[in-house]
């Protein structure tokens, strides 16, 4: 694929899997899953493209299940990290209690996902799950505060250079 060419979204994800060699696999016409090695963790990545919306939608899992005993220290601390975000999200998904990133593009009318757009999305998603996964399992194993968990994570983050 041309770089100077948009495409549909997923296989413009698709064509960007393939150049960083990284395997996936389509589930559905609409929806492609692939993994990413960060700084901390393996992510999955899933992109489901709505084209009745324009809407693709981007969700990296970083394999972090949350036990009952940790949800209210993980909400906290998902509203502090949420306030640092200028892009996407993290949740918990109530089925499972898994923890994702998750940011939706509105796409023009034409549908069309460039390679920049698509490298700036998977970047981000990366980028700031391995920004927070400090803070989630400062939470989950090392028992702090969402406050210190957060502070703990970011102070960590600015000591890598």
């Amino acid at each position: 694929m041309n770089q100077d060419e948009d495409a549909a979204p997923v296989e413009m994800l698709a064509s960007l899997c393939e150049a960083r060699g990284w395997q996936y696999e389509f589930v559905g016409d609409d929806e492609l899953t692939t993994e990413i090695q960060g700084s901390w963790a393996t992510y999955q990545l899933r992109a489901v493209w709505r084209s009745e919306d324009h809407v693709l939608q981007l969700i990296c899992l970083p394999d972090i299940r949350v036990p009952d005993d940790k949800k209210a220290q993980m909400y906290e601390v998902l509203a502090l990290v949420n306030e640092q975000l200028w892009l996407g999200h993290f949740d918990v998904w109530s089925n499972g209690m898994v923890l994702l990133y998750r940011h939706a593009m509105m796409l023009g009318d034409d549908g069309l996902l460039s390679v920049a757009q698509a490298q700036s999305a998977i970047e981000t998603a990366v980028e700031e799950c391995d920004r927070f996964y400090p803070a989630f399992q400062f939470i989950l194993w090392g028992d702090k505060s969402p406050a210190d968990a957060l502070a703990s994570a970011l102070v960590d983050a600015a000591g890598e250079a």
